[in-house]
């Protein structure tokens, strides 16, 4: 199931994508806001495959709203102003762009490019990621990540050369890794072929010491198995 959100202040407009939405198979609506705040809020803690964008909200531009984010979605603009089009399509994020008023039959164009994004992206093989900070994309081979540590709003990727720092929650990748990394406390996952050695509710990776939560303990003593 594609996933998004909509983030539109007018809300004849919310309806109308709503009602396509609701027309639309293997599209599931997430959530619905009138401003650029209240969608940062939500997509700090929450991952979505794509994005209704307005481009004139009442607290800031659309774009230079989706500029801010690290890890930004694919995004759909709807606006009655075609004069930003040009300038939207500079993002390699944006797919489609959509002049109100459009028809259903122009929402599915956007839809199906949508489709086609997320299949290239599912079509990759599963042995890196790209993790997008400042605005530039850095692919990271999943082998060499020793541990994701959380911290507030902030993930660090420790690899066996450098560190990555962004924005973003540990419950995002819960699901996004291979099973040989481990949730073993609220604020870290693990890559246990690079364990070194686990004493107690210690784990130790490259020379860091590193928690077992009380609550992920049995968990990851079950999914670990050194012999293996």
């Amino acid at each position: 199931m594609i996933t998004c959100i909509i983030i539109e202040d007018e809300l004849p407009a919310q309806k109308i994508l709503k009602s396509f939405l609701n027309k639309t198979l293997n599209i599931e609506l997430l959530a619905s806001f009138q401003t650029a705040k209240e969608a940062h809020r939500f997509l700090q803690t929450n991952t979505v495959d794509f994005v209704f964008l307005d481009i004139n909200l009442p607290d800031i531009m659309g774009i230079d709203f989706m500029k801010t984010l690290i890890n930004p979605p694919f995004i759909i603009i709807t606006t009655a102003y075609p004069d930003y089009a040009l300038d939207s399509f500079d993002l390699e994020t944006i797919v489609d762009y959509l002049v109100k008023p459009f028809s259903f039959d122009r929402f599915l164009k956007a839809i199906r490019k949508i489709e086609q994004r997320v299949k290239q992206i599912e079509a990759e093989p599963n042995n890196s990621v790209f993790l997008n900070i400042d605005k530039t994309l850095h692919k990271v081979l999943l082998h060499e990540i020793l541990y994701i540590e959380s911290d507030r709003n902030y993930l660090t990727f420790v690899t066996l050369e450098k560190k990555y720092v962004f924005i973003d929650s540990l419950k995002n990748w819960t699901t996004k890794l291979p099973e040989y990394f481990i949730q073993v406390h609220k604020s870290y996952i693990i890559n246990v072929n690079h364990i070194d050695k686990i004493s107690g509710n210690e784990i130790g990776i490259n020379k860091i010491s590193i928690p077992i939560g009380r609550t992920f303990k049995s968990n990851f003593m079950m999914k670990f198995n050194p012999e293996n």
